[in-house]
This record gives C-alpha cells, structure tokens and sequence, in this order.
C-alpha cells in the first residue's frame, strides 16, 4: 500500500482545466427547398459567410418514397445558390426507421461516402430524415475526422420537437437501444413544417406524446394548452401542430441548456420520463410499437405510479390518460403481459437496462404535479404491478368513452 506521505516521490501531477461553449441555431422555416427560402444558405454561412460551402447529403428513404420530387428540389436549390453552396457528390438515400441503426453496415457505408466525397472539418454532412436517420448520420459525422459539421433537417412531429433539437446520436448495438453513440452537437437544425404535411397520420401523432412528457415535468401552462387544444391535435390541424412541434423543442432546448448537465455525465435524466418502460416496450415488440406510442404507454403507467406512491395527486393519472387517449394513443399492448420463466413481467427488466444505460445509481423521474417532475432511486415493483393492472382496465375504459364521445359529437 502507497504510503501518503510518500506520494510526491512517486506521483507528479499537472491539471489540465478547459471549457468550451456550445452554439447552435434551431429554425423554424417552411419549405425550405424554395430557391427563395435563405434558411440552408444561413446555415451553412453562419460562420464563413464569404465561402462556397461544400456538403455531402444523406436523405431518409422514406422521406423520398412520401416526396419523390425531393432530391429534385433539393438540386436545384443548390444550383440557384451555386455562390454558397455545393452538393460534394450525388445525394445518398439510406434505410429509415430502426434499420439504419439496427444494421452496423449502414454507417460504414455513411462513413464511405463521407471519405470518397472528401469532407472534411470546414464541410458539412446534412440529414434530413426521422430521428433515427439523423441518429446514425449524427454518429458517423462525429466519429469522422473527429468530427464534421453536421446541419439536421428532421422530418417527423417526434425528431422536430425533441430528439432532432438535442446533443446526442446513437446506433443499436447487442440487443440494446442507443449503445453506441456521441454526444455532439449539432452545427445547426432546420425544422421545416411542410415535411410533416406529408407524414402517415401514425407519425403525426407519435411525436405528440413527447410534448406531453415535457409538459408534464417541466410546463403546466403547455399542459392545459394540450388538453385545450387535444382535438385540433387529433385532426391533425396544422396550425395547432406547428405550435406543438415549437413549444416542446424549445422545452427541449431549454433543459439542455440550463438543466445543468447536457451530456448526462450524472445519473438523472429528466427528459425520458416514461421511458425506462418505453424503450424495453419497443424492444418486446420487436418495434412494431413505435417510439412515440411506447413512450405515451410510458407516460400512462409512470403517472399512476406516481400516484400510488404518493407523490401525484389522487385523479391526476386519469387527466394524464385522458389527454393522451384523446391525442389518439393506444395506452396498452399485451407486450406489457409478457414474462420471463421466472413468472417475472419482462418490462420491469427495463429498469435494470435503464440503469446499466446510465451508470450510478438508478434514477427514475415522476411526477409531484402536472408540470413538475421529482427523481427517485427506488421503484416499488409491487406498485409496479398495480399500475400495469389498472393500466390495463383504466385504459380500455377511457378509450371507449373518448370514442364514443368523438362519435356523438360528429
């Protein structure tokens, strides 16, 4: 054993103390493919406005098959602006969804594409797609020279009012979500709203459970404003869902900004509230259950918790599930029922995942009130039970009534 007295013959040390401050600019634009739209161009030049930018493209498959005039477009904005900017190569269309994370390959290929095109530090990579998409891009930009420019243009309600305003990229890896990935941030991000105009009404709504969560734990005000306007939402009324998607990111932006801890180097994650059962959720069902429905399911369950363990008031868990159900969400799946051989709910495993995915001790936000969050350490798994039980039967109860009322009132 080292004898302190001793150390200063043994150890020399010199700290090494520096930090570095982090800027990007998240637009809210429309169309942003117009030739008369400057949103890309400004971002491009936000800090050598004199240059012509270079940039390779990598474009969500799905996106082209819902817009198949899209790489078009984005051609001939580029060539309307030749002084500022320019296509390194021809765009590259990926797989969407959990495939581009799911199969290693594609970032191999990402990363090809970015060495054949010669990218370097001063050019940039842009993605447009789901947040899976801006996900894998987002990773192998990081990990490319250490590091490239990276612009992402999300295209789904759930990457432009959460995941896509963020600091962190991700891929799959041996059977768990997000294991591989970075935390940096993005050179800037373009929410453009006509992208969601052409989403399947599935996608629309999925993103919609993240902006209840935000408001959950950090924005009454947003909440009421959500119940006020749940059937404007459920229509999927532009207006209304463009005051969704720009409310939640800046929440979003907000808490990454001033919540003391971007890069979730601690324990505590209060933006995946609902989702330590989300995402074993996803996994149960093998993803047929998309992000944004499990973590509505997420939300339901927490909030009863919170309820049984006494920190929520007595009804709030209803209100919770009411919205929700209004928005349209399916709050149960029969994944929730599945056990392991130990007669076990192989849901609650999710909690030991969540752990392992963020060190420390376990972390688990609930909720104290409707806009207010609060941490716990410990999760009562017979409290657990009762609220996937009432889950069960509360939420079948109130789907009924909401459908039965949406259909009187038509």
């Amino acid at each position: 054993m080292l004898d302190p007295k001793h150390d200063a013959s043994w150890i020399e040390t010199q700290r090494q103390s520096f930090s570095i401050s982090y800027d990007y600019p998240v637009y809210f634009t429309r169309d942003l493919f117009d030739p008369a739209n400057p949103c890309l161009e400004r971002a491009l030049a936000a800090v050598e406005p004199e240059k012509c930018h270079r940039f390779a493209i990598f474009v969500d498959e799905g996106v082209t098959l819902a817009a198949p005039n899209l790489l078009t477009r984005i051609t001939r904005h580029a060539a309307a602006h030749a002084s500022t900017m320019t296509i390194a190569g021809d765009i590259v269309v990926i797989p969407g969804g959990e495939a581009v994370k799911n199969q290693h390959d594609c970032v191999e290929h990402m990363l090809r594409e970015l060495s054949s095109r010669q990218i370097d530090r001063q050019s940039f990579a842009v993605a447009i797609g789901g947040g899976a998409v801006l996900d894998a891009v987002g990773f192998a930009a990081a990990i490319f020279h250490r590091g490239v420019r990276h612009i992402r243009c999300p295209t789904t309600v759930l990457a432009q009012d959460d995941s896509g305003v963020g600091v962190k990229n991700a891929i799959n890896a041996f059977g768990f979500k997000n294991l591989l990935g970075t935390f940096a941030p993005p050179f800037a991000v373009i929410n453009d709203s006509a992208f969601l105009d052409i989403l399947p009404e599935r996608e629309k709504r999925g993103g919609m459970a993240e902006a209840v969560k935000v408001a959950l734990i950090r924005d009454a005000d947003f909440f009421l404003w959500l119940e006020r306007e749940a059937d404007a939402l459920a229509r999927f009324q532009p207006n209304a869902l463009d005051t969704l998607v720009r409310r939640c990111a800046k929440l979003h932006m907000h808490q990454i900004a001033h919540g003391g801890d971007p890069f979730e180097t601690g324990s505590a994650r209060p933006l995946d509230y609902g989702h330590w059962s989300a995402h074993k959720l996803e996994g149960l069902t093998r993803n047929t259950l998309r992000h944004g429905e499990a973590v509505a399911i997420g939300i339901a369950l927490d909030a009863r918790y919170s309820v049984l363990a006494g920190l929520l008031q007595v009804g709030e868990d209803v209100r919770v599930l009411r919205l929700l159900t209004r928005l349209g969400f399916t709050l149960w799946d029969d994944a929730l029922d599945l056990r392991d051989a130990q007669k076990q709910r192989r849901v609650v495993s999710g909690l030991a995942d969540f752990q392992e995915h963020l060190g420390g001790e376990l972390t688990i936000t609930l909720l104290e009130g409707i806009g207010r969050g609060v941490e716990v350490h410990v999760m009562d798994h017979a409290l657990i039970e009762q609220s996937i039980r009432w889950l069960k039967t509360e939420a079948k109860r109130l789907s009924a009534g909401v459908h039965a009322a949406q259909s009187s009132s038509r």
